[in-house]
């Protein structure tokens, strides 16, 4: 027996909606000037202006969304005429407060409070002038429900800018978290290569096997590099294909960057220091990156042969540093990267700090401090020293 789902009744929008409320209208007008008085009671026009009038407001919602105010005004302007010529209250006042509100809540509020202020105006001189039953009480009235259309316009305005922004803030924290990754992804990998052909080319006439095998590591380097891309931008698109894609890089990789820091000339030294429970993911893959990326600072930038990377770990933090012989990313001077930026940015994301400066008795120092609680709350941690100088 076939599944019946149920259908969900919506709303007309658009053309359709502004079609629907201008044909509701004039038969509500339509029905009221069926009151209107016989022959032998005062009229003070035929009923073929009024219904003209009636009609041409009500058909003036249809192009409001390309001429708002125009329409509005002339909503407001051909109402006016209406009442004052028809003896027939009828609700063609609906059309133009449906107008001031969606001028509202497009932003248009000195243009829909000027409408608003014309009507009230309009109807106020009428009831002085003693013209039909308008009174004092009519125009209050009157004034007090245009106030309140604006004001709701105003809001719904105001609620649908402040959503476009918080969306617009999430796109551009997306944008710099994906240029992050993409950065960390691809700059290590591409340095070291870097670093391998410059290797290669000054060795291929004097050692042709020391150039072997550095066009050995600028292959596994390139293949490293494109698989990672490829299971990057797998998460990115978030597709359901079964494309292969790599397990979260983390420090049980660390073993693969100090074999490729070792293809580039450089000595990696790993110190791990206490124990605590397992890092968690976000911590794991943070250590991973600012290990990554002080490495391909220290073979693109410092010149350094010895690196240390210590491993300082409880119940609480991982502290991280990364130390090297070299004399730093130009001598702390800005490399046109953005590494360290972003390896501060990681740091403070956990509710870090990371510093980054010359050590003590020359080379370059990284330390980051990475606790493992409130890591899901970003927090404004400080940053000690920090060179903007990155890969």
């Amino acid at each position: 027996m076939p599944r019946l789902v149920p259908t969900r009744f919506r709303l007309p929008g658009g053309l359709r909606a502004d079609l629907l409320a201008a044909l509701v209208v004039l038969v509500l007008v339509g029905v009221a000037e069926g009151q209107r008085p016989g022959p032998d009671g005062h009229a003070a026009t035929s009923p073929a202006l009024s219904w003209l009038l009636a009609a041409a407001v009500c058909c003036a919602l249809l192009p409001r969304r390309r001429f708002p105010v125009a329409v509005g005004w002339f909503t407001v302007v051909g109402t006016g005429a209406y009442y004052l010529l028809s003896t027939v209250d009828g609700p063609l006042v609906l059309v133009p407060i449906a107008v001031l509100y969606a001028l509202a809540s497009q932003g248009r509020l000195r243009a829909s409070a000027a409408m608003a202020a014309v009507m009230v105006v309009g109807v106020g001189a009428g009831a002085l002038a003693g013209t039909g039953d308008v009174n004092g009480t009519a125009v209050f009235m009157l004034g007090g429900w245009l106030v309140a259309v604006v004001a709701l316009g105003a809001v719904r305005h105001g609620r649908v800018a402040y959503a476009e922004e918080e969306a617009r803030l999430r796109a551009t924290r997306e944008r710099l978290r994906i240029a992050r990754e993409l950065h960390d992804v691809i700059g290590h990998n591409m340095s070291m290569i870097n670093v391998q052909a410059s290797a290669a080319l000054h060795r291929l006439k004097k050692d042709p096997g020391q150039a072997e095998t550095a066009l050995t590591a600028i292959k596994e380097g390139s293949k490293e590099g494109l698989r990672e891309l490829r299971a990057t931008l797998g998460v990115l698109r978030q597709v359901d294909e079964a494309a292969p894609t790599a397990p979260v890089p983390g420090l049980g990789r660390l073993d693969e960057l100090v074999a490729s820091a070792a293809l580039a000339g450089m000595d990696v030294r790993v110190e791990r220091n206490g124990s605590g429970p397992s890092l968690p993911a976000a911590v794991d893959l943070a250590a991973y990156r600012v290990v990554q990326e002080s490495l391909t600072n220290a073979a693109r930038h410092s010149g350094a042969r010895h690196v240390v990377v210590r491993l300082d770990h409880d119940e609480s933090r991982l502290v991280l540093t990364v130390e090297d012989d070299g004399r730093g990313p130009r001598h702390g001077g800005d490399t046109g990267g953005s590494g360290i930026a972003g390896m501060t940015e990681r740091a403070r994301a956990l509710g870090g700090t990371l510093s980054a400066r010359p050590g003590r008795e020359g080379g370059f120092v990284v330390r980051a401090r990475l606790p493992f609680t409130d890591h899901d709350q970003p927090r404004s941690g400080a940053v000690d020293d920090q060179d903007p100088a990155g890969g």
